[in-house]
């Protein structure tokens, strides 16, 4: 019975650290219907249309051969 609750807390904790994945922020400039970037009254600046996206990291694998 012990053996069995320490697996399920084991795959629990291992689940957790795989779940997370890195966030970053990416920006672009807004653009207008005539292709020219959207200045912001305010500050003077380009106006931005900003997201957060997940990144994700590529696992290297090994080459698969090429069937002659």
């Amino acid at each position: 019975m012990k053996k069995l609750l320490i697996a399920l807390l084991a795959t629990a904790f291992v689940s957790v650290a795989f779940a997370e994945a890195e966030k970053k922020q990416v920006c672009h400039d807004r653009v207008d219907k005539a292709g020219k970037t959207v200045v912001d009254k305010k500050t003077g600046k380009p106006a931005q249309d900003c997201k957060m996206i997940k990144v994700h990291q590529k696992l290297e694998g090994t080459v698969i051969p090429v069937k002659k």
